[in-house]
């Protein structure tokens, strides 16, 4: 069983503790990751995009010309898709690119990411973050002391007292924050490191198990 420093809010080291091989351990598997990934950013899409078809042209409603005798091909409309200022065939209308993978392997996906960040040393365990009030100076000081001071993802246990870390964070830029349940694949992917804290760590296990 892998093990990990834990340090304070202040950088300092005080003990190690298991972490669980099953999910901080394992061989990262990049067509879960892929796929995950692929589902996450489908799922953002708005797909608000539409195109007007023949019906809902304005105009359109007088016959052009008679059916027969003039030579012409017949039309019944100068809305037909193939009329300049005709309604549009075949074109796009609002939906939902929205798609679900198995918990499985979305589960894997994390699991494997979260193997990387240790593998690569980006994954930092703090015992607890306190913080007295809401003040974003205090927490730019925690951040140079533990050395994270670029993209960071910051996951919390529900049960913690993180009220007043989470105030004191949402202003700061490339700062993320998250409770252990709620962990993002995608959020993982685009940031540098991740800090637990040792109670969201241990529930890590219980989550993803």
């Amino acid at each position: 069983m892998p093990k990990i420093q834990v340090i304070n809010q202040e950088g300092k080291a005080l003990h190690t503790i298991d972490i669980a091989d099953a999910i901080f351990g394992i061989e990262p598997n990049q067509q879960a990751i892929f796929d995950t990934v692929l589902m996450q950013r489908a799922s953002m899409r708005q797909g608000t995009h539409d195109v007007k078809n023949k019906s809902e042209v304005r105009g359109g409603g007088k016959k052009p010309w008679r059916q027969k005798g003039t030579g012409r091909a017949r039309t019944g409309s100068t809305r037909n898709p193939h009329w300049r200022g005709g309604g549009s065939a075949f074109g796009p209308t609002p939906r939902s690119y929205a798609y679900r993978l198995n918990r499985k392997v979305r589960r894997l996906a994390v699991k494997s990411v979260l193997s990387e960040k240790v593998l690569l040393n980006e994954l930092i365990v703090v015992d607890a973050f306190k913080f007295e009030g809401i003040k974003t100076k205090d927490f730019i000081t925690v951040q140079n002391a533990i050395q994270c001071t670029g993209n960071t993802l910051y996951v919390f246990h529900g049960e913690e007292d993180w009220d007043n870390s989470y105030m004191s964070m949402r202003n700061l830029p490339n700062t993320l924050f998250a409770l252990v349940e709620d962990i993002n694949l995608f959020d993982l992917m685009r940031v540098g490191k991740v800090v637990f804290t040792e109670a969201a760590i241990k529930y890590a296990e219980e989550v993803f198990a």
